[in-house]
């Protein structure tokens, strides 16, 4: 009875440290760890949001009064009236002033998205039909990243979303992303980052991202790209610099180890 509770209570903790991931009944974005999605979600949470609502209230109230105001019972004559000046100046220019002012903010949000910081660290991320290849060109390690099949889930490992090998950076350091495809179209995407670019064949798109808490965050392959679209997660865990300097340490030992054992296998299949 106790391993049970200890179980549950294992679980809980879990769930509870992996919390930046999508979650049953959510409503919104994930929470945001980065300040580029904090802008974006303040953008959509104070601006977008009031004049999506404004606008479906008053289509809403339009509906019923015509509804009310010009039912048949009310209106034995049908007006012949065909058209209003004023009123169809007015649905242009009101529109296109909208638009003005959701437009100006998000050009803003996207340019800064698209100006690259200097770059403490740099990471470049490879799709594959399916599963994501990751370098670090700067010091020269190399892996490839499969998610965790069900049946070799852990407690704190998320179903469809926990991978085998982990992106690992530093918090507070200014990530360089550069992303690419092997095959088909891919999307490297990270929720929590603001972080969404097409890894496009025979072509490298960049981003970057500021992590400013320690945590695994997780995001998924958004570009349909064949069967086990689903099955490609994306895992990047923000450590400390010396966890980070200790896991580098460490990764390029055992990525070195697989390397060379993988090419004794291709030569003794020959």
């Amino acid at each position: 009875m106790k391993k049970f509770y200890l179980i549950i209570l294992t679980f809980f903790l879990a769930q509870k440290s992996f919390a930046n991931q999508p979650n049953e009944w959510q409503l919104g974005f994930q929470k945001a760890a980065s300040e580029s999605m904090r802008e974006i979600v303040a953008f959509h949470n104070n601006l977008l949001l009031p004049i999506i609502i404004a606008i479906s209230v008053f289509v809403l109230f339009l509906m019923l009064y015509a509804c009310v105001r010009f039912r048949a019972s009310a209106n034995p004559n049908p007006s012949k009236r065909t058209h209003n000046v004023t009123v169809e100046v007015l649905w242009t220019l009101i529109p296109c002033l909208i638009l003005i002012v959701m437009a100006v903010p998000s050009f803003k949000i996207l340019y800064k998205q698209d100006t690259i910081p200097k770059a403490d660290l740099t990471i470049k991320a490879i799709g594959y039909q399916w599963y994501w290849g990751y370098e670090y060109p700067d010091e020269n390690l190399i892996f490839e990243s499969y998610m965790v099949e069900d049946k070799d889930l852990k407690v704190d490992q998320p179903r469809l979303l926990a991978v085998d090998n982990e992106v690992v950076v530093p918090v507070n350091k200014v990530v360089k992303v550069l992303i690419t495809a092997n095959d088909v179209l891919h999307a490297w995407a990270l929720p929590s980052f603001g972080v969404k670019r097409d890894a496009v064949p025979g072509r490298i798109n960049e981003t970057w991202f500021k992590a400013e808490k320690e945590g695994t965050y997780y995001g998924q392959c958004s570009e349909l790209c064949g069967i086990k679209h689903a099955f490609m997660p994306i895992a990047v865990k923000v450590v400390s610099e010396e966890d980070y300097q200790e896991w580098l340490a460490e990764a390029q030992v055992k990525f070195a180890k697989e390397k060379i054992e993988d090419n004794k296998l291709k030569l003794a299949s020959k």
